[in-house]
């Protein structure tokens, strides 16, 4: 398991909380992810996040069972996405898991709860009854958290957002929000800014601060995230991305300038779409131009093959 480097401490966890999380959305979804979350877990993963709405909450039960670890090695948070009351549905979630409780229930979306005050009454009732840890929210705006903790008792422990350089200041006024009021603020997507936005103002000095201190560009964006004081959930099929990510608490920090500049080239925007698919477009050019390539020598050698063996036939 990583090192406590990845922990934090809060009053509103009941116990350290991994502050980088092997996710099971994106591409993950609706799959079968057994031999993934186990791969993650063999390199180091502790904490483990999924959703009711991913539908791969089994996979993960299975997952856990089969690595062997006692449950206090493993955090597992999910979400309540849908369809039945939040009551009703950890407990399905509990019995897919395979679990009696999960370390932290959240609020998928808003919009799931028909009434802050009552829903989220159930969701510290269900606290209160141990059948989650703790409790957070996902995807809820600076609005929605001032709505919500006009009639909450407890507060809630998570705020799960998409958060990279190019919506940083879009969300300063809720991260310090969160900040005021004890709320961890945990990201996903932080890696879209340089893979779904490549040749952005963010791309350059990235890489600058990856080449002072030897990394790759993803684990500077993460070391970034980071800087803002903001947990991370990602994921990778690859085994060396998962050792990749978890390598960022083992690198030298970024400077105070470099985080400056990745905030003020994030401010800038992401490129066009223009610019997104002139750059995609030239990546499947110089595919297709290798394939054309390949395919041109292996026509050549299998004629030079085919007339060299009738030659020495005739002969």
């Amino acid at each position: 398991m990583h090192g406590q480097g990845w922990d934090v401490f809060s009053s509103h966890f009941p116990r350290t909380f991994p502050i980088i999380a092997f996710g099971t959305g994106s591409t993950m979804k609706f799959k079968d992810v057994t031999d993934y979350v186990g791969q993650a877990i063999e390199n180091g993963f502790s904490h483990i996040d999924t959703a009711q709405f991913y539908q791969t909450e089994t996979y993960v039960g299975l997952a856990i069972k089969e690595s062997g670890l006692p449950r206090s090695s493993l955090y597992i948070t999910t979400k309540y996405s849908l369809g039945k009351s939040p009551r009703e549905a950890i407990q399905q979630s509990l019995i897919k898991i395979g679990l009696s409780y999960v370390d932290l229930y959240m609020v998928h979306f808003p919009a799931v709860l028909s009434d802050f005050e009552s829903g989220w009454q159930e969701f510290e009732k269900m606290k209160k009854d141990g059948l989650t840890r703790s409790i957070g929210v996902s995807n809820f705006t600076l609005e929605d958290l001032q709505k919500l903790l006009k009639t909450a008792v407890t507060k809630p422990a998570v705020n799960q957002i998409p958060f990279h350089p190019y919506n940083y200041a879009s969300h300063k006024g809720l991260l310090d929000y969160c900040a005021k009021q004890g709320i961890t603020v945990e990201a996903y997507g932080s890696l879209n800014s340089i893979t779904q936005n490549p040749g952005g103002p963010v791309d350059a000095v990235v890489n600058a601060a990856a080449k002072r201190i030897g990394a790759t560009p993803n684990q500077v964006i993460f070391s970034w995230v980071r800087s803002k004081g903001v947990a991370i959930v990602t994921t990778s099929r690859s085994k060396e991305r998962l050792q990749e990510y978890l390598a960022v608490e083992d690198l030298p920090p970024l400077t105070a300038e470099e985080i400056a500049a990745i905030d003020n080239a994030g401010a800038k925007g992401p490129p066009s779409q223009l610019v997104v698919a002139r750059l995609a477009m030239q990546h499947k050019f110089e595919r297709s131009s290798s394939l054309v390539m390949w395919l041109a020598i292996a026509i050549i050698f299998g004629f030079t093959t085919f007339f060299v063996a009738r030659a020495e036939a005739l002969d």
